[in-house]
C-alpha cells in the first residue's frame, strides 16, 4: 500500500462533500505528473490526505482510499466542462482519474504551518517552495506523523 496527498480547493469540493458522497472520481487534473500518479502508480487501497489549499487556512482536513483502477477522465471530451481538453481523443486520452472513497474526516485540520515544523514533512514536496502539484506521494514516515499531529491539541 501506498500514501499520498491530494489538494482540493474547500470552496469548491471539501472533505465534508467527500462526506457527503462517500465516493468521488478525483477529476480535472490537468498536470502530466499528478496524473502519472494517478494513471501508473495508485493502487486500489492506497491511503489518501485529502488536503485544502488556496483557502485560509490550506492543511489536512481528511482521509480518503483509492476506490478502484485508474480510467480516463470523462471531462476531458465533454465540451461544455471546464476541464474539456478538445486534443484529447476518446481512443488516445490525455487525462486519467482515480475514484476516491471518504475514510473520514481528522478530528482537526492539520494546517501548512504546523507540517512545514514537523522533522519527518522536511522532505515533503508540499512543504518546499514553489510546489504546485495537486498529488503528491507521502512516505509512511510521514503519514504516522500527521496521524500522531492529529492527536495533539493545537500548540503543543
Amino acid at each position: 500500500m501506498a500514501y499520498w496527498l491530494m489538494k482540493t480547493e474547500p470552496d469548491g469540493f471539501s472533505i465534508d462533500d467527500l462526506a457527503e458522497r462517500g465516493r468521488e472520481p478525483w477529476d480535472g487534473v490537468r498536470n502530466y505528473q499528478a496524473r502519472n500518479f494517478m494513471r501508473d502508480a495508485m493502487r486500489v487501497g492506497d491511503e489518501v490526505f485529502i488536503y485544502h489549499s488556496a483557502c485560509k487556512v490550506p492543511g489536512i482536513a481528511g482521509i480518503g482510499r483509492v476506490a478502484g483502477d485508474s480510467y480516463p477522465d470523462p471531462t476531458q471530451f465533454d465540451p461544455d466542462s471546464k476541464y474539456h481538453d478538445a486534443a484529447s481523443k476518446p481512443e488516445e486520452p490525455r487525462w486519467w482519474l482515480v475514484d476516491i472513497d471518504y475514510v473520514r474526516t481528522l478530528r482537526r485540520l492539520i494546517p501548512l504551518t504546523e507540517l512545514k515544523a514537523m522533522p519527518a514533512m522536511e522532505d515533503s514536496p508540499l512543504v518546499r517552495r514553489g510546489n504546485r502539484l495537486s498529488i503528491l506521494p507521502v512516505t509512511g514516515g510521514q503519514w504516522r506523523a500527521v496521524l500522531a499531529a492529529e492527536k495533539n491539541k493545537v500548540g503543543s
